[in-house]
């Protein structure tokens, strides 16, 4: 797995790169000291896998997972960060990012999160979960639709079609995007929604009235 790591300080950069490239498959083939040098490093070679710090200097990592996602077929994004920040986590989501890993466990959940993001899941870290329990309690008080507030129109299509039957090679032939691209939105989907299968999908899909029962 060809991975871009890309962070403003030289010493995590560095510390980071010796717990990937210490495990096997895992390499660094190139680094970005802000948003703008990650976004550049992904145009000018092969990358599977975008690690991004969140805050960074001329372009946030929240901005440049933003422009990198929207590549045609874009590498998996990580976000990388400082802060147990809810907000921090949500908009990581938004930016297409299907992981977020927090800076103090790095070398406990970096590793697997990164397997996480190459098999089209998502990577939560624990603390987190509360907070998606949370946010759609929150929403369900106040009626809202959770596809409404939450999920991209791009994601809401995808969802559709997952509900409806679609295989995910259906669904990237239906929206010309791909295999990839559909993986990292069904992943996204589904940490979104705190939700863990087609059923789950398929019900929600149904109450959200995104299809007929």
């Amino acid at each position: 797995m060809r991975i871009l790591l890309a962070d403003d300080h030289a010493l995590v950069r560095r510390g980071v790169r010796l717990i990937l490239d210490s495990e096997p498959g895992l390499t660094v083939v190139a680094e970005a000291g802000d948003g703008a040098e990650a976004v550049e490093a992904v145009r000018s070679q092969p990358i599977d896998l975008a690690i991004l710090d969140v805050s960074m200097p001329r372009m946030t990592g929240l901005q440049a997972a933003r422009e990198i996602s929207r590549r045609r077929d874009p590498p998996y994004i990580l976000m990388l960060s400082m802060h147990d920040n809810e907000q921090y986590f949500f908009e990581s989501l938004t930016c297409g990012a299907s992981g977020y890993v927090l800076k103090s466990v790095a070398d406990q959940d970096l590793v697997r999160a990164c397997h996480a993001a190459v098999r089209g899941e998502s990577f939560l870290y624990p603390g987190v979960m509360s907070a998606l329990v949370r946010n759609y309690l929150e929403r369900s008080r106040r009626g809202e639709k959770m596809s409404d507030k939450v999920l991209t129109p791009r994601e809401d299509e995808v969802l559709k079609l997952i509900a409806e039957g679609s295989t995910s090679r259906e669904i990237a032939e239906a929206l010309t995007i791909s295999l990839k691209t559909v993986e990292r939105h069904r992943s996204n989907i589904l940490a979104k929604l705190g939700m863990r299968d087609r059923t789950d999908l398929t019900r929600y899909a149904i109450r959200a009235g995104l299809v007929e029962p």
